[in-house]
């Protein structure tokens, strides 16, 4: 595999220079402008490292549902932002991350702001980096303001090789 960087990395290099205070939100910045939909639903990282992020969502209105929890997609999509900038900070420059499944479990009404910590193995991290195309299985739990997990969450990532 090419030691070439993608961007998602090149951006992690400028920003791990950073005091620990402004690094996840640089990311959260930048991250943004590359996913509109994260930006716009106010997520933002409280925490990245390529082994270890950690993404957040306000419990505000226009992420509710209509019992005034955050909105089941809404959870989803903390989950996916979590797994995906590991994924997309360790694969090759020269591979497409591409969330291949996900699957969900809701167990109990959640309560408050919502909290997705997700992690990888190095084992997993090697794979990435020296494999041309596979999945991953990222490690990823959801918890509430209670520290609760209302909602279970198993994301698989894969990467394949960029079409020329």
């Amino acid at each position: 595999m090419s030691n070439n960087k993608s961007m998602l990395q090149k951006v992690y290099a400028q920003v791990d220079k950073l005091p620990a205070a402004l690094k996840a939100k640089a990311f959260t910045v930048i991250f943004g402008r590359a996913v509109k939909y994260f930006r716009t639903s106010g997520l933002r990282f409280e925490w990245i490292e390529p082994n270890h992020s950690i993404v957040v969502i306000k419990n505000r209105k226009y992420v509710q549902n209509h019992i005034g929890t955050v909105h089941a997609v809404a959870m989803i999509m903390i989950a996916e932002s979590a797994t995906g900038a590991l994924v997309g900070l360790n694969v090759s420059g020269n591979a497409v991350p591409v969330i291949k499944r996900m699957e969900v479990d809701y167990r109990k009404r959640a309560s408050g702001d919502m909290r997705a910590e997700a992690m990888l193995t190095s084992e997993q991290i090697t794979m990435m980096q020296t494999e041309e195309r596979g999945e991953v299985d990222v490690a990823v739990t959801i918890t509430d303001a209670e520290n609760k997990e209302p909602i279970f969450v198993r994301a698989v990532w894969a990467w394949t090789p960029k079409r020329s």
